[in-house]
Order: C-alpha cells, then sequence, then structure tokens
C-alpha cells in the first residue's frame, strides 16, 4: 500500500508524444493508480520529452531536487522502458533518494546498480561486435561505399561480399532499433543515440536517419 508524499517523473520519447499525450497518459494512470491503493500526497508531477540531441535529463534533474527538498519519493510507472536508460539510472543512482516503480515495486538501488552495469556491457558489446564485423569486411578487402588497396576483385564477387557485411552488419546492430522503434523512438534519435554511443554505420561514418531506415529495411 502506497503511504507517503511522492513526486512522479514522466517520459516520453518524441516531441510529438509529449504534445498529443501519447504514452503520457498510460504512464500517469500507471502512477495514480498505484497510489490509489493507499494513502499517499503527490506533491508534484514532472515529464521529459526527451531530445534526440540531448543526454542530459533536466525533468528528471528537477524531480530529485524536489525529492531531496521534501523528503519524498520519486515515483515511475515502468522501471523495465528506462532499464538501458544509462542517463536516467547513472542519474537515480546519484540521487541517492528512495524511489518506487510500479512496475517493480521490489527494485531498490542495488537494483538499479546492477541494471546500469548490465546497460554498459550491453552497449559494450555491441560496439565491439560492429567493430569485429567491420574489421573481418576490410580483412577481405571490403569497405561498404569503397574499395581500397589489393588486386581488383571481380565484380560480382565484390558486390556479393558488400551485399553479405551489410547483411551481417544489419543482423548485429537491428535488433537494438528495432527495440527503440518498437519504443516509439524516432529514426533521428536512434541515429543520435547510436552515434553517441560511439557505434559507426557498416561505412565506418555517423548515423543518420536513413542509414537507420535502411539497417531495419535488411531484417
Amino acid at each position: 500500500m502506497a503511504t507517503g508524499r511522492f513526486v512522479a517523473y514522466y517520459r516520453v520519447s518524441t516531441q510529438r508524444q509529449g504534445l498529443s499525450g501519447l504514452g503520457l497518459e498510460a504512464q500517469q494512470s500507471a502512477v495514480h493508480d498505484y497510489l490509489n491503493d493507499g494513502h499517499w500526497t503527490l506533491l508534484a508531477e514532472f515529464v521529459e520529452v526527451e531530445s534526440g540531441g540531448k543526454d542530459d535529463r533536466p525533468q528528471l534533474a528537477k524531480a530529485i531536487q524536489h525529492c531531496r527538498m521534501t523528503g519524498a519519493k520519486l515515483v515511475i510507472s515502468k522501471l523495465d522502458r528506462l532499464s538501458r536508460d544509462i542517463h536516467f539510472l547513472t542519474g537515480l543512482q546519484k540521487a541517492g533518494i528512495d524511489f518506487t516503480a510500479v512496475d517493480n515495486p521490489n527494485a531498490n538501488r542495488l537494483t538499479v546498480h546492477i541494471l546500469i552495469a548490465v546497460a554498459q556491457h550491453e552497449r559494450e558489446v555491441i560496439s565491439e561486435r560492429t567493430k569485429v564485423a567491420l574489421a573481418a569486411a576490410r580483412a577481405r578487402g571490403i569497405v561498404l561505399g569503397g574499395y581500397k588497396g589489393g588486386p581488383a576483385p571481380d565484380a560480382a564477387l565484390s558486390v556479393k561480399a558488400r551485399v553479405a557485411a551489410a547483411d551481417a552488419f544489419a543482423a548485429m546492430v537491428g535488433p537494438m532499433i528495432q527495440e527503440q522503434r518498437l519504443a516509439g523512438v524516432s529514426f533521428r534519435q536512434i541515429a543520435n543515440r547510436l552515434t553517441t554511443d560511439g557505434i559507426k554505420t557498416a561505412r565506418g561514418g555517423h548515423w543518420t536517419p536513413t542509414a537507420v531506415r535502411n539497417v531495419l529495411g535488411r531484417l
């Protein structure tokens, strides 16, 4: 049973979702349903409209500060939806405040510490697999977007090799992109996240919305 004082934090992925209430209403409903089971006071609600070009969470910072000033507990609707958001998790960890996740009420500060380690490990694994795939392609004389060095390969074989390398790359990065798309993240936001995480495209460059869309098209 929920008792005491709470500060709610909600996060939506796009400006359009923030304006329309898409996704926000479901989060608010989950939090209110949880709190309505006991004696509580909801002191404030903060809504983060996540920008694909920024990693800071200004509304989360405000929510945490409000908790510190009032001694309230932070409440969120779904910890699993934010479990790979390192910026959210580290912010929560550094704050050292009590929190409640409606979908996982038994979660605690240790849970957040573990989730951070898992999220960081997943990023490292994805980055390393990408590097290995690109290195393997280069070792075969393939540079997606252009051939460098060595004897000129047979044109048909070169095309096949490039297609195979692109498909292998898409198979590695694609599931992560699919998961974010299902969560409502835009192509531009996904591109910015991949670039921020240090993951290069198959051609070794920065991600664009078109590049993200092309990877999904290969799955």
